[in-house]
């Protein structure tokens, strides 16, 4: 009788794809414009970056001070030396200049130059700010100084909407990592060192065509600079600390490149003739500083470069900040056995001893990436700044705007992950596990609608505040008990399981009609594509779309009705590799829409209000930055991307350091402007790269140097 049942419905469903439907529920921009929201893992504005400094000295209580002013993310910063400093300063009128000048407080000047994401995507600014000392008769704050000059030294024509990362001033020039250029290949980072004339805006490519660099650093002459490079090797996947090399070349126009160490990211000079960089020792499994000396005769290379381990096994020590001209001590972030954080730390060099910073201060946060002013007095570096009593600090983005590559389109990062739109485009369905939620677009009326653990959302076309979710475990095997639900989102407490086997039924998505809904199954122990009835679920029948021993998933229906999108690992099954592939609701017309290249990861597809096009996540762009640089990321390369149905016309639209994925892309155009939660503020509650716990005894299959603590693990 079941047998039955399946060829019944499998009539029925195949006859009602053939007749003409209607195009009920189908809402369009009526301008053309549309929005898309996306999700990044963790939640980036929890993250809440600012940058604070510490003196180097060990006067206790040290003295932290807040130096970045609590807008957007700020990170990776640079004090710039003396010279360099005159060049920001001309940046600024002169009258500007001089009532900065003229304040009659009892102050000391600090420049900075650092990264941040405000504007809705990132810029490289300059500040000039004072800071209360001692003897001022205003009190001291470590949240706040006052008065402060800011200058943008990027503008968007120079290199366009990217990711900026790295920045350093040598003379008249930024020289910095940018991601505005497509190497025009799959799983090609487009991460490149640039070079910015200040004055004038002229920007030049350093690192050569074909080719990515990360974490440059200038020497302090300004002729030579140093990148973390896979040369012509190109990422492999690498999603920890990265097997690249130290390249070095004039900084003058990026000529004369030569390799000079094998494996090492993140250097920092001391002088021209010697710099300091991390890798993981393959001898013991501790991420470690070296130093690198270069000859002061004769031509350089690998052969002719002296690298010396300088911090102990026993400790992971990474992201190294030498100071120019002074050999005395590094400033290194650290993960040691006994903690659950990242903490920056002073190496000296001669003692070979460590002294601690930020513990002392922060101990429950996480800092990253030290840097030391060009006098050795302070060193800097990022972490959450948390919540204050200040509203620009306390807030929390619920749709957080960014700039969009293509004006017809605004960009969104969500507090939360799997958003859908609602038919009218009113509302938005998401997950923020373990429930599913739904708020107004505005940002109001944000509430839980299903308690349990879920992923994936979808808005009935048809039937007024239905949500389809999958209830159960994500990320498991085929058996895993998982199933559809449905969700009325205005009536509490409102829901029902439309699946009844439980093996893996996950990603609903529903045809136009509101007729049918596709999801993905593992009842036959391999996770393909079927279709149910949408009112009566599987008791009502049930169509077997796409059959293999592989995974088909993430499926999402064209608002025709004539296509269905979906991911699949069917060419590699298996391995990880998924693809886009497009297949008609009757199981016929299989293509491929997009070629991943050798090992990687294009999913998540949504159709476009108009069907025309698709807005997916892939690594398609590679990796952007060192992993070891930034909180955890699982898979530290995921951008936002569209395509045309044919495959043509493919666009980037987010370029960052995190994960982005789940995108949907709304009926409505959103005005680009950030919309927050009311009364909710960065809570510092993301993680430190898991990897980053775990004991190289594991890793490596040695017998560990025991420590006073055992390693905690965070993941």
């Amino acid at each position: 009788m079941k047998a039955r049942t399946s060829f019944l419905f499998r009539f029925i469903f195949l006859l009602s794809i053939i007749l003409p439907s209607s195009s009920e529920g189908h809402v369009s921009s009526s301008s053309g414009r549309s929005s898309i929201v996306f999700a990044t893992l963790g939640s980036r504005s929890l993250n809440a970056f600012d940058i604070f400094t510490l003196p180097t000295n060990t006067n206790y209580p040290p003295n932290e001070l807040q130096i970045t002013d609590g807008k957007s993310i700020n990170f990776n910063g640079y004090y710039p030396s003396s010279s360099s400093s005159a060049t920001l300063l001309s940046l600024i009128p002169n009258q500007t200049l001089i009532q900065y000048s003229s304040s009659p407080q009892n102050s000391d000047s600090i420049g900075l130059v650092y990264v941040t994401e405000r504007g809705g995507s990132t810029n490289i600014y300059f500040d000039l700010l004072y800071s209360d000392t001692p003897g001022s008769t205003r009190s001291r704050s470590a949240l706040e100084i006052i008065p402060r000059l800011q200058v943008p030294l990027l503008k968007d024509n120079n290199v366009g909407v990217s990711f900026k990362d790295k920045p350093t001033v040598t003379g008249d020039y930024l020289v910095y990592v940018s991601t505005h250029e497509d190497p025009g290949k799959p799983r090609a980072s487009w991460a490149a060192v640039y070079s910015t004339h200040l004055k004038t805006g002229l920007t030049r490519r350093l690192t050569p065509r074909g080719l990515a660099d990360f974490s440059p650093a200038v020497s302090p002459s300004g002729i030579y600079t140093a990148v973390a490079s896979y040369g012509e090797n190109g990422w492999n996947g690498e999603v920890e600390e990265l097997s690249t090399d130290i390249y070095v070349f004039l900084t003058r126009d990026g000529s004369r490149r030569v390799k000079i160490v094998q494996h090492g990211g993140w250097p920092s000079w001391v002088d021209d003739s010697t710099f300091y960089f991390h890798r993981r020792s393959q001898n013991d499994g501790w991420i470690s500083v070296y130093r690198a000396i270069l000859p002061s005769h004769g031509p350089i290379s690998i052969d002719s470069v002296i690298v010396q381990r300088v911090t102990p096994p026993g400790v992971h020590a990474f992201t190294p900040a030498a100071s120019p001209g002074n050999n005395k001590f590094i400033a290194v972030a650290t993960r040691r056995p006994n903690s659950d954080y990242r903490h920056i730390e002073l190496f000296d060099i001669v003692k070979k001893e460590f002294t601690e910073l930020t513990r002392l201060v922060m101990p429950n946060a996480h800092h990253f990436n030290p840097f030391i002013s060009p006098d050795s007095a302070r060193v800097g570096y990022h972490r959450c700044r948390g919540a204050s009593n200040d509203k620009k600090s306390s807030t929390q983005f619920m749709l957080e705007n960014l700039k969009s590559p293509v004006p017809e389109i605004s960009l969104f990062r969500i507090d939360g992950s799997f958003p859908s739109w609602s038919p009218g485009g009113d509302r938005i369905a998401f997950v923020q596990f373990p429930g599913v939620y739904v708020v107004n677009r505005d940002g109001s009326n944000r509430r839980q609608v299903y308690p349990s653990n879920a992923f994936g959302t979808i808005w009935d076309p048809v039937r007024p505040g239905i949500v389809y979710t999958s209830g159960g475990p994500h990320f498991a095997s085929e058996s895993t008990e998982v199933d559809i639900i449905s969700i009325d989102v205005d009536q509490v407490g409102s829901f029902r399981k439309l699946t009844s086997d439980g093996k893996n039924n996950a990603f609903p998505a529903i045809s136009p009609d509101g007729k049918w809904i596709l999801f993905r199954s593992g009842r036959t122990g391999y996770k393909n594509l079927y279709i149910m009835d949408a009112v009566k679920g599987e008791n009502g029948g049930l169509y077997r779309l796409t059959e293999g021993p592989w995974s088909d998933t993430m499926g999402s229906w064209s608002p025709d009705g004539e296509w269905i999108a979906f991911a699949s690992d069917r060419e590699a099954p298996g391995s990880g590799s998924f693809e886009l592939f497009l297949i008609r609701p009757n199981g016929t017309g299989l293509k491929k829409l997009i070629e991943s290249g050798s090992g990687g990861r294009t999913n998540h597809p949504y159709f476009s209000p108009d069907g025309k096009s698709i807005v997916f996540t892939t690594d398609y762009g590679g990796i952007s930055a060192e992993p070891i640089s930034n909180p955890h990321q699982f898979q530290p390369y995921g951008e936002i991307y569209t395509v045309k149905l044919d495959g043509s016309d493919l666009k980037r639209l987010t370029q960052n350091s995190f994960e982005d994925g789940t995108p949907a892309w709304g009926p409505i155009y959103i005005e680009p402007k950030d919309m927050e939660w009311a009364g909710y503020g960065p809570q510092c509650s993301f993680d430190d790269c898991h990897w980053l716990s775990e004991m190289p005894s594991r890793r490596f299959g040695f017998e560990m140097l025991q420590s006073k603590a055992s390693m905690q693990c965070i993941a």
